[in-house]
């Protein structure tokens, strides 16, 4: 089992000792399984999925670090961090749609342009975590299984 934390400037969004954790990177997508070698990486926008007893969980994440320690020890600092079912969609497909316009509106070579860019890829993540998680919730409603 690994020892996983997750903070925010805000908040600690989880403590819980999980399977595996499968994190957005600056070189792409890693997993952390038991016994992975130490690790210092830059988290980038995405999905970060975890699993506890078998079953797979998300939240997004905006960005921040994240330190493999031994002694399966995973601790991520993000900027920010939402599961599924605190993600307004509305307000995040609206902040996707307004990021678009202005990448149109702006030469490439522009901080405006960078800028918006980063938006753009946070509020698509934090819309695929939303999705699946209501996906998940309408799947286990179904069964008569509510999980969150």
């Amino acid at each position: 089992m690994i020892d996983f934390n997750i903070t925010t400037p805000a908040r600690t969004l989880l403590s819980e000792k999980i399977e595996s954790v499968t994190l957005p990177t600056e070189m792409g997508e890693i997993t952390i399984l038991p016994n992975h070698i130490p690790l210092v990486a830059n988290l980038v926008p995405g999905e970060v999925r975890y699993k506890i007893a078998g079953k797979t969980n998300f939240f997004a994440v905006s960005g921040g670090f994240i330190e493999v320690q031994k002694g399966n020890k995973v601790t991520v600092l993000a900027d920010t961090a939402e599961f599924g079912h605190e993600i307004d969609i509305d307000r995040a497909q609206r902040a996707r749609d307004q990021a678009k316009q202005i990448m149109e509106n702006t030469r490439k070579d522009d901080v405006s342009y960078a800028d918006a860019s980063a938006i753009l890829e946070k509020n698509l993540a934090r819309l695929r975590v939303a999705r699946k998680h209501r996906t998940h919730t309408s799947r286990n409603l179904e069964s008569g299984i509510l999980h969150e």
